[in-house]
């Protein structure tokens, strides 16, 4: 994909502006996961989107920036859309709910594809500093979602004190991202649930013994 030119321009004031950035951001997005960022051109866009590729220069100085769009979006659509769900991971069966959910997606999916954000970082972070601290900063926002249900499992004493939630929180994302990962080559969740079920298995030993 060649670079785009001209300046880079703040989001458009109107909402036809918008409509058009948010239709171009929303093709380069599905294009990436697909075919990865090296792998997606301009003319793939444009004609995803349905627009110009003047318009694609208008909003956007160069593939970077486009870039940096398509981590946002992603981080939205992945993260924003599940943090509400992920706060309420406050009980061991509301986490094994999750497993369930989560390997049921993946198997509807015939394992294909894996996590949005996981492929942008496996592309990226080791050549673009810019996006690989955005997607660090992604997958924190994530594992703090899943740090605040078992948070709250800890302030009401369901959760012993020597248990850290921000270091289970992080080895329930890492379990959930090698499973996607490994799903993809084996098309199998059997990784996936492997490894959130070790991490659960985890969590629950951490489980207060409420008898008197």
């Amino acid at each position: 994909m060649s670079s785009f030119e001209g300046p880079h321009l703040a989001p458009p004031p109107t909402t036809k502006g918008q409509a058009t950035r948010e239709r171009i951001v929303r093709a380069a997005a599905q294009l990436m996961f697909d075919q990865g960022v090296a792998g997606t051109s301009t003319p793939a866009i444009r004609d995803a989107a349905g627009v110009s590729s003047s318009q694609i220069y208008h909003y956007f100085a160069n593939k970077q920036a486009l870039t940096s769009a398509v981590i946002e979006y992603q981080t939205e659509a992945v993260v924003g859309g599940q943090e509400q769900l992920l706060a309420r991971l406050d009980s061991v069966e509301a986490l094994r709910a999750w497993r369930d959910m989560v390997v049921g997606v993946q198997r509807s999916m015939h394992w294909a594809g894996g996590c949005p954000l996981g492929s942008l970082a496996s592309e990226l972070a080791g050549q673009d500093a810019d996006a690989r601290t955005a997607l660090a900063a992604s997958f924190s926002r994530w594992s703090d979602a899943i740090r605040d249900g078992l948070a709250r499992m800890a302030e009401r004493g369901a959760l012993r004190p020597e248990a850290d939630p921000d270091s289970l929180a992080l080895a329930l994302l890492a379990a959930l991202q090698g499973g996607l990962l490994l799903g993809q080559a084996q098309r199998s969740s059997a990784a996936l649930e492997a490894g959130l079920d070790a991490v659960i298995a985890l969590i629950a030993q951490h489980v207060a013994d409420r008898r008197p």
